[in-house]
């Protein structure tokens, strides 16, 4: 393929229209001095985005899914539709600020050794997001159930996958990044491969950097480039799915990288974490009449993640994606 643009900005969006405009508004306004394509992989919304995109951006590149394919997959679709030196993967609810697009892209070409690049991210009201993150461990997946991640401004060790104690304010090489926004390097997917299409959403970007750092490429945090991220726009329209969706790629992330046994006791810390939470959940939900409705979504919420545990994956041993 000729290499017709310096960056090619891949969204994947599932009905986040308004959030869906201002992404791309955000990135047009930093297009200046290198050539950028933005292309739009739709999944079968049904609140209008493709429309709204149709009128306001009608030179943006759109594809229409016909069905909701997932993250992994139209992403896929997306890079194989560019033709970048740069590939970004953007999150519909991510908007660019203060030329992101370019401090990152200089650091890049600068770096040759970087596989995968990632900003720092905010809050809308500024406050800095954890965008850094370990690979996964029975150790650090039993920090963050047991809530000993809670305690990691006194120790690092406790911090679970995300790197909490980490401030963000300096260059780092890290295990993995959030992939709300990310600048990869496209010799570096041709090496290593697209998205594991297995990942419906969720953990996908994990397997990448995991995969990146295998092949011996970096994945780097650059807290000089910097976006906004509104954070689970599409997934809070269904949280008991996409909770459940979260789990099962978990799953298939642990069965991918890691042995027999270490799958099995991660299974294991995960029943006893939604076990316990079940059991005392049912427990306020009686002795707290008030506050039943926000009990009744966390019951839901251990009980589908059991069911699916007990009910696909150890009994079955099938998933759904």
């Amino acid at each position: 393929m000729d290499e017709l643009f310096d960056i090619s900005i891949i969204i994947v969006n599932w009905n986040t229209k308004e959030l869906l405009l201002k992404c791309v508004s955000s990135i047009e306004q930093e297009i200046n001095q290198y050539k950028v394509e933005i292309i739009v992989v739709d999944n079968a919304s049904n609140d209008g985005s493709v429309q709204a995109l149709k009128d306001f951006y009608p030179h943006v590149k759109l594809i229409q899914n016909k069905e909701n394919l997932g993250f992994a997959k139209a992403n896929n679709i997306g890079i194989k539709s560019s033709s970048g030196k740069y590939v970004c993967l953007a999150n519909s609810d991510v908007e660019l600020r203060d030329d992101c697009l370019f401090r990152m892209y200089d650091y890049m070409d600068k770096h040759q050794q970087i596989a995968v690049l990632g900003p720092k991210v905010f809050y809308p009201d500024m406050r800095n997001q954890v965008s850094c993150t370990n690979f996964p461990t029975l150790w650090n997946n039993f920090c963050e159930a047991s809530g000993l991640h809670k305690i990691s401004h006194l120790s690092k060790i406790f911090s679970g996958e995300y790197m909490r104690y980490y401030h963000h304010n300096a260059i780092l090489k890290v295990d993995s990044l959030v992939g709300c926004f990310l600048m990869v390097r496209r010799n570096a997917i041709d090496q290593v491969g697209l998205l594991d299409e297995r990942f419906f959403i969720y953990a996908e970007e994990v397997d990448w950097c995991k995969r990146f750092r295998n092949a011996g490429w970096d994945i780097v945090f650059l807290p000089d480039a910097s976006v906004i991220h509104h954070d689970a726009s599409s997934s809070a329209k269904e949280p008991l799915r996409f909770s459940t969706e979260l789990l099962k790629s978990q799953i298939k992330y642990w069965k991918k990288h890691r042995s027999k046994i270490a799958v099995l006791i991660f299974l294991l810390i995960i029943v006893v974490n939604h076990g316990v939470r079940l059991i005392l959940g049912s427990i306020l939900y009686i002795i707290k009449p008030s506050q039943r409705t926000e009990n009744t979504k966390r019951l839901l919420k251990n009980y589908s993640a059991l069911k699916y545990i007990f009910c696909r994956e150890y009994i079955s041993g099938r998933t759904l994606h």
